[in-house]
């Protein structure tokens, strides 16, 4: 609660409040902070909405019964806060949905399996570093802030979890001139992380234009910073697209 630390006038919104022990301490916060405000939940969970509405006073939050994958976040006021214990099978589906809705966010706080978060924050070079820390760092400034070990849930789950905060980065800092490209050269530079980006972005490149744009034909996509793939990016966007990119593996 006091990495979120709500403030007078924010649209906050919690995805997948489950049993609702955050959803209470949130509600207080937000009409605290701004009486008769609102704070917004989505969740898919009949049940569980159904619990969550006999518990906390309609006055107190706005129950959104839905798939997250699929909900119209334009329906809710910006720039909105996101917040929430993400369900730790799609965890990654949720996060790119964040990603398409990025200007229209303020900062999400979620809470992820650890592994994940180490994915999202890590830099080039380490064993964690992937497509999702390539894309998550390119819309958002990552930070882990809070880690919560399975003493914290009941029952205890086998893994560790970690809050992470994303703040959206200025229009101005995204470079990419075509964020599909963007999202496909990396697909495919990391498709096969064993090897060579001469092999993995032959579609796209062959090693003299890789050397032209200063990228070495014989790193690994794990070696290449976010502004190296947002260069590959650029200069692929003014080239047609290869028949087929490698699957991201």
């Amino acid at each position: 609660m006091h990495a979120i630390d709500p403030r007078p006038g924010d649209a906050l919104v919690e995805i997948g409040p489950g049993m609702g022990a955050l959803t209470g301490l949130l509600a207080a916060r937000v009409n605290a902070a701004s009486p008769g405000h609102r704070l917004h939940v989505i969740e898919l969970d009949r049940d569980l909405a159904r619990s969550l509405q006999q518990r906390l006073p309609g006055a107190e939050i706005e129950i959104h019964e839905a798939d997250v994958l699929d909900f119209d976040f334009t329906t809710l006021p910006a720039p909105l806060r996101v917040v929430g214990n993400l369900p730790y099978n799609i965890s990654s589906p949720i996060l790119f949905r964040l990603f398409d809705i990025a200007p229209r966010l303020l900062d999400v706080h979620v809470m992820l399996q650890r592994e994940v978060v180490e994915r999202i924050v890590s830099a080039p070079g380490s064993g964690d570093y992937g497509r999702l820390s390539v894309m998550m760092q390119y819309r958002f400034d990552a930070e882990a802030v809070l880690e919560v070990g399975p003493h914290a849930f009941r029952p205890a789950p086998k893994v560790d979890s970690s809050v992470v905060r994303l703040v959206p980065r200025p229009a101005d800092e995204l470079a990419a001139r075509d964020i599909g490209v963007l999202s496909r050269v990396v697909q495919a530079a990391f498709g096969q992380r064993r090897k060579m980006l001469r092999n993995t972005l032959r579609g796209w490149f062959d090693p003299a234009r890789l050397a032209g744009l200063d990228i070495d034909p014989q790193a690994r996509a794990e070696d290449l910073p976010v502004a190296a793939f947002v260069r590959l990016a650029n200069a692929a966007a003014t080239a047609a697209p290869p028949a087929a990119a490698p699957r991201d593996g």
